[in-house]
């Protein structure tokens, strides 16, 4: 049976040309980078060097590269280390990733104030909003780039000079984005960045924390001297060496995978507006040009004649005619939950249950969006004629 993937916004497949870098550090150079003898010194020049690309990628200096686990452990480390001062107000937004809201919730629970901004119809908080909820106390705004359910990307230019002008870090996970756009610090703006390999063909468990020089950071995980005392623990080296050439090949490749996922974006949606048979909400802002990263179309199902549609069976569906799809974030669709993003966007409860996410990749095709089309209308009819929306 034929199998088409199109859940890169959960994970993407492991770039050949990054594993080739790899193998080196997880065969004969498996040193420890912070062993003084030979193999030591080979792990150290190997994770120094790729600190030096990675902040020469983002336009960063290399002391403002922390590497981690992840895009959870950078957003977690974000968000920890900065609000340990006088001012310990959270201002972030309701349709954050997992890896914001719960640690924000945490810290709540342990007394602090935050502030969840409802995000607008298409996912994004605006510039006003962030204007009036700002406080003297606000010690930290943490707003996504790219929402990686839907893909709206918040406008950070017209938000971060206001939380500047309050002398407010900002904090964006780029976690979606990172391995799509050129992105650079500067002109971003931002003061802290979190990104993760294994969303640009990299190695899971392998991510950056950027943090601009001179912000007042708390080490979190403590234990040695490593990553300047700021992320103690035994460097991943060959994941670091995969992440930098992963990182590399993404920006030296922007040009020509992003018109081509993008292009087959709007294909597919284009598609799926001509041809969908029973109601749907596009919940990705796709008509709006710069409105959204270019690899994620969202969309849900209203309850037909009164009955929610059941978007667990159509997922699993899907997968059983080969095609690889999601109902959301992959760190939260196993719990059979209605998507928080979708219900903080104002849907109605019924709605956010019967969702697909299609993200789309650099290999992906022409023919991999016709059969994804084919299949998903195949599913829908065969489902709504059965009775079992």
């Amino acid at each position: 049976m034929r199998k088409v993937y199109l859940d890169h916004a959960a994970t993407t497949p492991l770039d050949p040309r990054v594993l080739e870098v790899m193998l080196p550090f997880l065969k004969e150079n498996f040193g420890n980078a912070s062993s003084v003898h030979a193999l030591g010194r080979r792990a150290r020049f190997a994770v120094e060097e790729s600190r030096d690309k990675v902040a020469a990628l983002l336009g960063a200096e290399l002391g403002e590269i922390i590497f981690t686990s992840g895009g959870t452990e950078s957003n977690n480390v974000a968000l920890r280390g900065l609000l340990t001062g006088t001012r310990k107000h959270l201002l972030t937004s309701a349709a954050e990733h997992e890896a914001i809201v719960r640690p924000a919730e945490r810290w709540h629970q342990q007394g602090n104030a935050v502030t969840l901004l409802k995000p607008e119809r298409q996912g994004a908080v605006t510039p006003a909003q962030v204007a009036e909820a700002l406080t003297p106390e606000t010690g930290l705004v943490s707003l996504m780039h790219a929402n990686n359910e839907v893909g709206t990307l918040t406008p950070l230019a017209d938000i971060i000079p206001l939380c500047h002008e309050q002398g407010v870090p900002v904090h964006t996970d780029a976690v979606q984005t990172a391995g799509l756009f050129q992105l650079k610090v500067d002109e971003l703006g931002v003061d802290l960045l979190s990104i993760s390999g294994h969303k640009f063909y990299g190695p899971k468990g392998t991510g950056v924390l950027y943090v601009r020089g001179g912000t007042d950071f708390t080490p979190v995980i403590e234990g040695g001297a490593q990553e300047r005392r700021r992320r103690g623990g035994t460097e991943n080296v060959p994941g670091i060496v995969g992440l930098a050439k992963a990182l590399e090949l993404a920006y030296t490749e922007a040009e020509e995978r992003l018109p081509h996922i993008t292009r087959l974006r709007d294909q597919l949606h284009r598609q799926l507006v001509d041809q969908l048979e029973i109601p749907s909400v596009i919940n990705t802002p796709v008509d709006e040009p710069g409105a959204a990263a270019p690899h994620i179309l969202n969309l849900a199902f209203p309850p037909i004649d009164g009955r929610p549609f059941d978007g667990e069976m159509l997922i699993l569906n899907l997968d059983m005619e080969g095609v690889m799809a999601s109902a959301g974030s992959a760190c939260t669709s196993g719990a059979l939950e209605p998507s928080h993003v979708l219900q903080a966007m104002g849907l109605p409860r019924e709605t956010a249950s019967a969702v697909v996410r299609f993200s789309l990749g650099k290999d992906t095709t022409q023919e991999d969006i016709d059969f994804a089309v084919e299949k998903l209308l195949l599913i829908l009819r065969r489902m709504t004629r059965g009775g079992r929306a």
